[in-house]
C-alpha cells in the first residue's frame, strides 16, 4: 500500500463489476484522495455512494470528470465514443485517460475520432480479471489481486502518466504488462474472445436439441466447467465481438480449419492424427496451467439437497427489503415479450420460477437482456411474433408459469409442449385445459390431467364466458391471456376476489380490460405496447417476516416497498384479526400498483375463525399463517381452502404433519384445518416435501420453539425467495444451511 495517494481525484465512468471493483480497490488502498463515480443508471450510482464504493457521485460523465487527474472509462466498448464525446469539454489538460475494455483497437479509434489524435496522456488498459456475475453489487476490492493488467500506451506516451497509472494498478494488487494495441487484440481474440464465442455457440446449439433437458442434466463436470463462461454478460460480449471483428474472424477461420481436420480424422478413423492433436493439447494445457489458474471465473453449481437447521429462540429486528413479487415478475416477462417495443423491468425476482419463464421466451426467439440485480430489458416481438421452440419448454417448479403459458400458447400457430420438475408434474392442469378446450384449443395432458401439456398450434379460438367453480387467479389469467388471441370477447367471473395483477398489467400495456362486479372482460385482436415496470416486493415473501415479528417477543421489523394490492392483502387482514400490530407507512402507487412500507411489532395473537372471503386473498400465505395459529391463544379454524391441496404439495396435510413433528396437534378437514393454539413447539425434524413455503414457514416456527428444528428438502426455497436464509439471519433467526450433492 502506498504511503500517499497516486492521484488526487479519480473519476470512474461506468459502475459495473470492473468499474465498481476498481473504485473499491482505490479507496481501500488509499490510492486517491477522492473517487467520484457515475453510471448510466442513477440507482446504481446512488447505491455505490450509499455503500461506500465511491466517495462522491455525479449524474453525468461530464460532471464526474471535472477537476479529475485520472479518468477511467468503464462502459461497454461500443459505448466508449459517446462517453468520450461527453467528457472531452470537461476534461482537464493534465488528466490521464484510460479504459478497462477487452478490445484496444476500438478504443483508439474512438479516441482519434473524438480528439483528432492519440494524446500522450491517453493510455488504454485491460484488466484480465472478471466474474460471471456483473453489476455494481458484485464488485469487490480484491478483484485485481494477483491478476494481470495489460496497458497499451502509445510510443509518445507521457512517461509520468504511464508511471502513475502503473503504480495505481500495482497498488490494487495487479501485475502490469505492456504490449502493442494490435498484439493485445490478437492475443485476447485467441485466449478469451474465441473461447467465449465457442461456449455461447455450443450451449445455444445444445439448448436447441429436442432432448436438451437430458443433455444438460447428465452433463459431466468438464462440460459445465467449459460452458460456464456462456453465463457471462451477453451485451458485453456482443460489443467485444463486433469491436474486435477482424482479430476474432481470423481466429474463427483458424479454429474452423483445425476443427475440420479433426472431423476428417474422425470420419477416416485416423486415430494417429487424433492422438497427436490431443497429446499436444494436453501438454500445452499443463504448460500454461499456472497462467490459466489466474483467471477470475468461478464455477457456482447449485447443490441438489438442502437442509435448514434452526436453533430455538432468535429475534425479528431490523429494516429489510424482500425480493420482488413473483406473480408480477412472471407477468412482466410474458406481457413484455408479447408487446411491441421495449419493456424495462426493475425489481424482477431472480428466482428459479421466474427465470424459467424468462428462459422459455428466449427459447421462442425473444431477446431478453439480464437479469442484472433485478433489471431486465425485453425486446418484445408482438402478439404474433413468437417462434417455435426447438423442444419442450421446461418450467421447473412453476405452476403459475405452466397455467399462464397454457393460455397464451393455445392461440399460437405452432405446437408446444410444457414440462416441469417432479413436483410440478404432479399438479392438476385440467382446470385450465378444460375451459381452454371450450375456446377451441387442442390440448393433451399427461395421466390424470397432469403435465406435460401438449398444445396443438394453428387453432382458431373463440371468446366465451366462464364462471370459475373455484377462485383462482391462475385460471383467470390463463383464460384472459388466451382471450388475447380469440375472436370476440372473453370474460371470467370469479366466486371470490383473486389477485388482479394480470388485469392491471394488461391495462398498463395499453390493452383494455374492463371489470363489471366479479367479472373481468377483454376483446381479442388488440395489441400491447412495451414500457417500464417497477415490481414491488412480494407480500407473499414478506408474510414470513410479518408472522416472525408477530410471534417473537420484543420484535420490531420494517419491510420496505411491499406491494399491497387489495387482492393480495388477506395475510395482513387475517393477522390483524388475530391481534397483530401491523402498520402501513409511506403508502404510494408505483406503476398502477399500491405500495407501502410495513412495520410490524410483537403482539400476543389469538385464534380466530378465518373469514372465507379472505381465503383467496391469502392463499399462498397459509403455511406461515398456520405457524401464527400455533403460537396464538385459542383455536384457529380455516375452511374453504381446498385449493391448498393442489399447490406444490398438499399444503394442508404437509403442514399438519410438520406441526405434529414439532409437537403441535391439529385436525385436518377436506377444505381446511383446525389448530388449537397455546401448545408448546418442541424441536423435531420436518419434511417440507420440496415445498418452499412449507420450509420457510417452519423456519419462522423456530422463534417460539423449545428445541432445534431440522427442515429437509429445502432446495426449492430458491424458486420463490432467493436469499431467504441471508435475510432470516439478518433479522435474527438462527438459521444455518447444509447443502450436499
Amino acid at each position: 500500500m502506498p504511503n500517499r495517494p497516486v492521484f488526487r481525484r479519480v473519476a470512474i465512468v461506468g459502475l459495473g463489476l470492473i468499474g465498481g471493483s476498481l473504485a473499491l480497490a482505490i479507496r481501500e488502498h488509499g490510492l486517491a484522495g477522492t473517487v467520484v463515480g457515475t453510471d448510466r443508471r442513477d440507482d446504481e450510482t446512488l447505491w455505490a455512494r450509499d455503500h461506500g464504493v465511491i466517495d462522491e457521485m455525479a449524474f453525468s460523465a461530464a460532471d464526474a470528470v471535472k477537476e479529475a487527474d485520472l479518468v477511467v472509462v468503464a462502459v461497454p466498448v461500443r459505448a466508449t465514443r459517446d462517453v468520450l464525446e461527453a467528457v472531452r469539454p470537461a476534461l482537464s489538460d493534465h488528466a490521464v485517460l484510460t479504459d478497462v475494455g477487452s478490445t484496444k483497437g476500438s478504443f483508439i479509434q474512438a479516441v482519434q475520432a473524438v480528439f483528432g489524435e492519440w494524446p500522450e496522456r491517453v493510455i488504454p488498459g485491460h484488466p484480465i480479471a472478471g466474474s460471471e456475475k456483473s453489476g455494481i453489487r458484485a464488485a469487490h476490492g480484491d478483484l485485481f489481486d494477483r491478476h494481470k493488467i495489460i496497458l497499451t500506451p502509445p510510443d509518445s506516451v507521457a512517461p509520468e502518466a504511464l508511471d502513475q497509472l502503473t503504480r495505481l494498478w500495482e497498488g490494487c494488487g495487479a501485475r502490469v504488462l505492456t504490449m502493442s494495441v494490435d498484439r493485445h487484440d490478437e492475443v485476447l481474440a485467441a485466449t478469451s474472445h474465441l473461447p467465449h464465442l465457442i461456449a455461447f455457440s455450443l450451449v445455444d446449439t445444445l439448448a436447441g436439441e429436442d432432448d436438451n433437458l437430458d443433455i444438460f442434466r447428465y452433463a459431466a463436470g468438464g462440460f459445465r466447467d467449459f460452458t460456464r463462461i456462456a453465463a457471462s454478460d451477453p451485451i458485453m460480449w456482443h460489443d467485444i465481438f463486433l469491436s474486435n471483428r477482424e482479430a476474432v474472424l481470423n481466429m474463427i477461420d483458424h479454429f474452423t480449419a483445425d476443427l475440420g481436420q479433426l472431423r476428417q480424422a474422425i470420419e477416416s478413423q485416423d486415430g494417429e492424427r487424433l492422438l497427436q492433436v490431443f497429446s499436444r493439447a494436453r501438454a500445452a494445457r499443463e504448460h500454461f496451467s499456472k497462467m490459466l489458474s489466474g483467471q477470475a471465473y468461478v464455477n457456482t453449481e447449485q447443490q441438489n439437497q438442502v437442509t435448514f437447521r434452526l436453533q430455538p429462540g432468535g429475534a425479528a429486528q431490523g429494516d429489510i427489503r424482500v425480493p420482488g413479487d413473483k406473480s408480477m415478475s412472471h407477468r412482466s416477462i410474458m406481457l413484455g415479450a408479447l408487446a411491441e417495443g421495449t419493456t424495462e423491468v426493475t425489481g424482477f425476482l431472480e428466482g428459479e420460477d421466474s427465470l424459467a419463464t424468462l428462459q422459455a421466451f428466449r427459447d421462442m426467439g425473444v431477446t431478453i437482456e439480464g437479469p442484472d440485480q433485478g433489471f431486465v430489458r425485453i425486446h418484445g416481438v408482438g402478439l404474433h411474433g413468437l417462434q417455435p421452440p426447438h423442444g419442450p419448454l421446461y418450467l421447473g417448479n412453476s405452476g403459475t408459469a405452466m397455467r399462464l403459458f397454457a393460455g397464451l400458447l393455445a392461440g399460437q400457430r405452432f405446437d408446444t409442449e410444457l414440462t416441469g420438475d417432479a413436483s410440478l408434474s404432479r399438479r392438476p392442469m385440467n382446470r385450465v385445459a378444460d375451459p381452454l378446450r371450450q375456446m377451441g384449443a387442442v390440448i393433451e395432458t399427461g395421466e390424470g390431467g397432469k403435465p406435460p401439456l401438449r398444445l396443438r398450434g394453428g387453432q382458431t379460438l373463440t371468446g366465451f364466458h366462464y364462471d370459475m367453480p373455484v377462485a383462482s387467479a391462475q385460471v383467470k389469467s390463463c383464460l384472459l391471456l388466451a382471450g388475447l388471441y380469440a375472436n370476440g370477447d372473453t370474460s371470467v367471473a370469479e366466486p371470490a376476489p383473486t389477485r388482479d395483477h394480470t388485469e392491471r398489467m394488461l391495462n398498463g400495456f395499453g390493452y383494455p380490460v374492463t371489470r363489471d362486479g366479479n367479472t373481468a372482460r377483454l376483446s381479442g385482436g388488440g395489441r400491447l405496447t412495451g414500457g417500464p415496470i417497477d415490481v414491488p416486493s412480494d407480500i407473499s415473501s414478506a408474510a414470513f417476516f410479518l408472522v416472525a415479528a408477530s410471534v417473537a417477543p420484543g420484535a420490531d421489523l420494517r419491510l420496505q416497498h411491499v406491494g399491497i394490492n387489495p387482492t393480495r392483502t388477506g395475510v395482513i387482514t387475517i393477522l390483524r384479526e388475530m391481534g397483530a400490530d401491523i402498520t402501513l407507512e409511506n403508502e404510494r402507487e408505483i406503476g398502477g400498483e399500491p405500495v407501502a412500507d410495513l412495520r410490524v411489532r410483537y403482539a400476543p395473537l389469538r385464534g380466530i375463525r378465518i373469514p372465507e372471503d379472505q381465503v383467496p386473498l391469502a392463499i399462498d400465505e397459509f403455511p406461515v399463517l398456520f405457524i401464527a395459529a400455533a403460537c396464538a391463544e385459542g383455536t384457529t379454524l380455516l375452511t374453504g381452502a381446498e385449493e391448498l391441496r393442489v399447490k406444490e404439495s398438499d399444503r394442508i396435510q404437509v403442514m399438519a404433519d410438520g406441526l405434529a413433528a414439532i409437537g403441535v396437534d391439529s385436525t385436518v378437514t377436506d377444505d381446511g384445518i383446525e389448530i388449537p393454539g397455546g401448545q408448546a413447539l418442541r424441536g423435531g425434524t420436518v419434511d417440507s416435501h420440496g415445498d418452499h413455503r412449507v420450509a420457510m414457514a417452519f423456519a419462522v416456527a423456530s422463534l417460539r420453539a423449545e428445541g432445534e428444528i431440522t427442515i429437509t428438502d429445502c432446495a426449492n426455497v430458491a424458486t420463490s425467495f432467493p436469499g431467504f436464509d441471508r435475510l432470516a439471519q439478518e433479522v435474527g433467526i438462527r438459521l444455518t444451511v447444509e447443502a450436499c450433492e
